[in-house]
This record gives structure tokens, C-alpha cells and sequence, in this order.
């Protein structure tokens, strides 16, 4: 019983350690700013842990991908977004909390789809901005 109990422990130990390592923080990114991206879809998957994204952007620093993610398909649902509203080759416009060391990426927060249909969350910049525009500034 002894053996079994040992058993379980380390069971249990791998199991939390490889959950763990599934997910990772998101320290990287600059949650104080908005930065508004358009392009067009390149790759989208709407996935656990972390949506993925690769927008085709085509801008005054030349035509590049660039890599993004966000939340999980359960948060990404919760805050507006259905299945098949983002297609390989639309043009759309994500809002990110962008890269802190300056690098292209970042973190989308919410996103227009290609027939105008918002879902996501306003971040911290979005909302001092909205409040800005009610406030008249």
C-alpha cells in the first residue's frame, strides 16, 4: 500500500508539472497598450490554451507576417467570437497588448472580422480611450 501511495505522488507530480509547462505567462506583453493591427489571415486556430494567429500585413515598414495568440476558445467564445467568423484570407483588424521588448506580436485582445463584427475584451488602453472619447478629449 506503501508502493501505491509513492505511486500516486509522483503521478501526481508529473501530471501538475507537464500542465504547467502547457501554459505559460504572459509577462511578455504590454497590457497598459492597445496597438490595432490590420491584415489579412494568413493562419487562424481557434485552440486551447491559446488562439493562434498569423496576419499577412502589408504597411509603411514593408509586407511581413506577423505571429500573434490570444485567449482560449472558451474566453474567445465568452466575449462574442463564433466559430468560422475569422477565414483564411479575410482582412481583418486585431487590437493587441503588444510585445514589451519592441518585437512585432503581441497578445490580441479583441478583433473586427471581415464583415465588421467585433468580439473580444476592451483592455486597459481601449477603455482609457473609449473614456477619453465620452469624456470629450
Amino acid at each position: 500500500m506503501k508502493r501505491f501511495g509513492m505511486l500516486s505522488v509522483a503521478v501526481a507530480l508529473v501530471t501538475m508539472g507537464a500542465t504547467l509547462a502547457a501554459h505559460h505567462s504572459a509577462v511578455q506583453f504590454d497590457f497598459t497598450k492597445a496597438v490595432a493591427i490590420t491584415g489579412v489571415v494568413k493562419k487562424f486556430e481557434a485552440i486551447n490554451p491559446h488562439m493562434r494567429l498569423i496576419l499577412h500585413v502589408s504597411d509603411a515598414k514593408g509586407e511581413r507576417d506577423i505571429e500573434f495568440e490570444g485567449h482560449s476558445t472558451n474566453n474567445m467564445y465568452r466575449s462574442g467570437y463564433r466559430d468560422k467568423m475569422i477565414q483564411i484570407g479575410d482582412r481583418i483588424t486585431v487590437n493587441v497588448a503588444p510585445l514589451k521588448d519592441g518585437s512585432e506580436g503581441g497578445y490580441v485582445t479583441s478583433a473586427v472580422t471581415a464583415k465588421g463584427v467585433r468580439f473580444g475584451a476592451l483592455s486597459t488602453a481601449e477603455r482609457e480611450r473609449e473614456r477619453g472619447r465620452a469624456e470629450g478629449k
